[in-house]
């Protein structure tokens, strides 16, 4: 696939910002090239710009080369990133599906780029067709989120490769909740799609949210062009420390998810038997989307039990839908408790 007719010309003519740890990035007694303070703090010393542990493990868990690796301050800059290499400002779109995460309109309204929403059909199905009947030469970009954030489904593999096999435009997939569901990632996609982008995160079945680490796997060539134009030090030392160490600890990873999806299947179960739910949607994520009698009355009323939930009704096919993230076992049982109480006073 020819890249170079996808990328801005202005960042073809590039010449990336070289930091001190670029041009030298082995081991040395002395150093002085980086203008850093030499009193050993453990984070005195700039970050490794590109890092090569946390990418080298990432790869190990992967089985993706370390070169089809980057490494994002959250998902949110590498989706930014992706769009800043790709797309025109003022000219060109991309396209996404609604409902879906809430970022996407928000970065092509800073970055000036014309987003295309198209509506999922019902039980919040993807047509790949109607994403592709909304395309024209000028996009760059198909956004897909699977599973879907807010409903929570594995969207269709079939319908995507209808969107890849154009070879249009990039096609990123985001898969932020990819650990909870029962598929293959398209990671095992990589070989045979070089418009593919796959974007993870070691936010949610990982832990760290707090850490803010995302993950980009892709064609190496796309994968030069964002480091190109991301921020030399966009990780920091603290967050990649973290990061490796979760990383080499793969059995706790494994333990905690065990138990939230153990737990969402109770919680699952145990919603199904109440009066004021309408509706259990099907979910591959570490979340249950579900349809309420008012979801606003809801909503307040758990929250005056100091349980937050997150009201989603003013989303496209949401309406009187809230979403539940799974919680410890503890935190599912008040949140359930909570809806039986409020059940109940319906009843009367």
């Amino acid at each position: 696939m020819d890249f170079t007719r996808l990328v801005r010309q202005n960042i073809l003519n590039l010449k990336p910002y070289s930091s001190a740890r670029d041009e030298f990035d082995h081991v040395a007694e002395v150093y002085l090239d980086a203008n850093e303070n030499p009193f050993d703090n453990g984070v005195n010393r700039y970050p490794d710009p590109y890092q090569k542990a946390v990418r080298v493990r990432l790869s190990e868990i992967k089985n993706i080369p370390v070169e089809n690796i980057l490494l994002g301050n959250g998902s949110d800059e590498v989706l930014d990133l992706i769009y800043r290499a790709f797309c025109e400002p003022g000219l060109d779109n991309v396209i996404s599906h609604n409902p879906s995460y809430g970022m996407y309109p928000v970065l092509s309204g800073i970055n000036n780029v014309e987003l295309r929403k198209v509506d999922l059909e019902k039980d919040f199905k993807l047509n790949a067709q109607t994403m592709i009947d909304a395309s024209d030469e000028n996009t760059k970009l198909f956004f897909i989120c699977s599973p879907n954030n807010p409903s929570g489904n594995i969207l269709a593999k079939e319908e995507v490769k209808k969107i890849l096999d154009l070879d249009q435009g990039l096609v990123v997939i985001d898969e932020a909740y990819i650990d909870f569901a029962d598929a293959d990632s398209w990671l095992t996609e990589l070989n045979s799609y070089p418009n593919l982008i796959v974007c993870q995160t070691l936010s949610k079945a990982w832990g760290m949210a707090g850490l803010r680490v995302g993950m980009c796997f892709a064609a190496k060539e796309i994968i030069s062009v964002l480091n190109a134009i991301k921020p030399p030090y966009n990780i920091n030392e603290l967050s990649q420390q973290a990061a490796l160490k979760a990383l080499n600890n793969v059995k706790a990873f494994q333990a905690n998810l065990k138990v939230i999806l153990d737990e969402k299947q109770k919680v699952e179960e145990a919603l199904g038997g109440l009066g004021c739910i309408k509706q259990v949607f099907d979910s591959d994520a570490n979340f249950v989307l579900v349809r309420v009698d008012d979801s606003k009355v809801l909503y307040d009323f758990l929250l005056e039990r100091q349980i937050i939930v997150r009201d989603r009704s003013k989303e496209y096919l949401c309406g009187s839908c809230l979403r539940l993230t799974i919680g410890t076992p503890e935190e599912n049982t008040k949140l359930l408790a909570g809806i039986a109480e409020y059940d109940k006073k319906k009843l009367r």
